[in-house]
């Protein structure tokens, strides 16, 4: 089958190779020509325009947008509307929010072009292990691209999830769950890193709970593999993006009447991982000066402040800043 793959990033690039790998013929085109030079190289077929692009494919079409959320995906399906014809089907396979893949759906349904949103879950490691779909669409307009779906996922990842916007829909609910199962392990490290008195090994600890345990996941296997190097893992900062969806899910919850606090909880972490200077915290050490008298501590004095409560917590006595 031949497809054209829009957006050229770790993800396209590799799914590029992917496809190519199991017989596909991929016409590509990024933004960036280096991009497109290198997919080149690899046996793809360069374009420099959209235009380009869709002349290089025959009817019925199908182009692949594999790009960053919100108006990069929603502009390059905007000028896609313009230039396909009807039968032909455009794949978001970006993290979308699912209410836009049921506008965009409703838009080109006018034109007779298919919309299909495909969540894919797989990051750098999909080129060797293959990605996980989660495929929302029209029946006959999924079953079109199918051989591009199975060619990218690897045995039983893939399904046909429901309509428009399911396929976003799953992966988004996909990356809360991803969320909360971060923090959990995040948090069991933190304890043992702090457990001094133990002189824990974590990354053995990593390693061996992976055999067994009913805590063993592909994410605990990448968490030996980030704590294998010291002095790599030395060289990360504590500050963690999002990149959108965990919030979708806990707006989605709050809008559904679903609890979700694990969910709700670590995407607010998040959030705190940013703030090497809490606002909120300075606010609740001022008020209890305010309150109670409470002394608290200037900016210079910080450091060693958190390493005395540190101690003192470490033997059970209450901390200063308690």
């Amino acid at each position: 089958m031949k497809i054209g793959m829009i957006g050229l990033g770790r993800m396209g690039a590799n799914m590029t190779l992917r496809l190519m790998e199991h017989g596909h013929e991929v016409v590509t085109y990024d933004r960036d020509e280096e991009n497109v030079k290198a997919s080149e190289s690899e046996g793809a077929i360069g374009a420099r325009s959209l235009e380009e692009l869709v002349q290089k494919l025959e009817p019925p079409r199908t182009a692949w947008v594999m790009l960053p959320s919100g108006d990069p995906t929603e502009s390059t399906i905007m000028q896609l509307g313009g230039l396909l014809e009807k039968g032909d089907v455009i794949v978001d396979g970006g993290n979308s929010n699912y209410k836009l893949a049921m506008r965009d759906a409703e838009a080109l349904a006018d034109k007779g072009i298919y919309f299909v949103d495909a969540g894919v879950s797989g990051g750098v490691w999909g080129l060797k292990e293959g990605y996980c779909l989660m495929v929302g669409g029209e029946p006959n307009a999924v079953k079109q691209v199918e051989p591009i779906f199975l060619a990218l996922a690897p045995e039983g990842g893939y399904a046909h999830v429901g309509p428009v916007g399911a396929g976003h829909f799953v992966k988004m609910v996909h990356n809360g769950i991803e969320y909360g199962l971060l923090q959990a392990y995040a948090e069991g490290f933190a304890l043992m890193h702090k457990a001094d008195e133990f002189n824990l090994d974590l990354h053995e600890i990593a390693s061996i709970w992976r055999y067994g345990s009913v805590v063993r996941s592909w994410l605990l296997d990448l968490t030996e593999l980030a704590l294998k190097n010291d002095d790599e893992f030395s060289k990360i900062r504590g500050y963690v993006e999002d990149s959108g969806e965990g919030r979708w899910t806990i707006e989605e919850a709050i809008n559904r009447g679903v609890s979700a606090p694990v969910m709700a909880i670590s995407l607010f972490e998040r959030f705190q991982s940013r703030e090497s200077d809490s606002f909120a915290a300075k606010i609740i050490a001022a008020l209890r000066n305010q309150f109670g008298g409470h002394k608290f501590f200037e900016e210079a004095a910080a450091a060693e402040v958190n390493k005395e409560d540190d101690a003192k917590q470490s033997a059970g006595e209450p901390a200063a800043s308690s």
